[in-house]
């Protein structure tokens, strides 16, 4: 596979890719909740609400939680999963055998059309089952809590478990993005060798990431995004291109501030851009150049929300 690099405008390497029993401070849908103490949601497979049947299931009981659980049977030799939602984005995912799926609405409430096909050979897929779902959820900030299959974490995650230490309960939203960016781009190196090889449909694990301390830009979003969702600030990995490169980053949402786009720094006073991929190759040298151009939002361009 070819190596993906870029001059932007200098050398960087890139590449693509609850149980509640908490008390809710908040449950106006104007803002997240709050739950009390922090607790990593979790998604359940209720089975009270289940759309198609073998090869593969969509447990859709808790939809109006902003997620649905996909199974695949394990007799199948794949499952792929395509949903286009109410923005138009089509979504495509695919399942092993006997692998189960946190699926995410994240393009908010609407209709939802969701089409299942099972591998036959190759790259060949046959369609089994079509079904349209008309979501409303509780909280529009739901989606952006819970884990799912690109951003896949627990309550025993040890990456949950860090950002939930590293500051009391009741910290700002601001403290708790300012630790948990500044652990991440003070301890992940970006991995050059593992952009030479990554295949195609690659998925992050965010404990490897950790333990690792290297990734590519796709680990370090998710490990930042499960860090912040862990820690009741809701957050957007985002897939899509900076300039004509693949990239993933952040956007996170700020109680009383709202929703800030392509990760972000605060002073107190402005906003800034905080890329966690970029800043954590940026030195003394290049940091006003690579501030320049992170903070300028014609250079991304958003594919697809996880």
């Amino acid at each position: 596979m070819k190596k993906i690099s870029a001059y932007i405008p200098f050398f960087l390497f890139l590449f693509l890719f609850f149980s509640t029993g908490c008390s809710q401070k908040n449950t106006s849908s104007d803002e997240p909740p709050v739950y009390t103490p922090l607790q990593v949601l979790v998604p359940q497979a209720d089975k009270t609400e289940i759309l198609g049947n073998s090869p593969v299931t969509l447990d859709v009981s808790n939809k109006t939680l902003g997620y649905m659980i996909v199974q695949a049977d394990t007799s199948v030799s794949g499952i792929n999963v395509q949903m286009t939602g109410p923005d138009g984005i089509l979504y495509s995912y695919f399942l092993d055998p006997g692998e189960n799926a946190v699926i995410p609405f994240t393009s908010g409430d609407g209709s939802y059309q969701i089409l299942c096909y099972q591998k036959i050979s190759g790259d060949k897929y046959a369609a089994v089952s079509s079904h349209t779902l008309e979501i409303s959820l509780e909280n529009p900030f739901l989606p952006f809590l819970y884990p799912n299959q690109y951003v896949n974490f627990s309550p025993e995650s040890n990456a949950c478990l860090l950002a939930q230490t590293m500051l009391p309960d009741d910290a700002s939203d601001l403290d708790g993005l300012d630790a948990v960016y500044n652990y991440v781009i003070s301890n992940i190196t970006y991995d050059e060798e593992k952009a030479w090889n990554v295949e195609a449909g690659y998925l992050p694990d965010i404990d490897e990431t950790l333990s690792s301390g290297t990734g590519i830009c796709f680990d370090y979003a998710a490990l930042m995004t499960a860090m912040l969702r862990a820690r009741d600030i809701p957050c957007k990995l985002q897939i899509g291109y900076t300039s004509d490169i693949k990239h993933a980053w952040i956007d996170v949402y700020i109680r009383s501030k709202g929703w800030i786009n392509h990760a972000i720094s605060f002073d107190g006073e402005t906003w800034s851009r905080m890329d966690p991929t970029f800043d954590s190759s940026t030195d003394a040298d290049n940091k006003e150049q690579i501030q320049e151009y992170i903070g300028d939002s014609d250079n991304y361009t958003v594919q697809f929300t996880r």
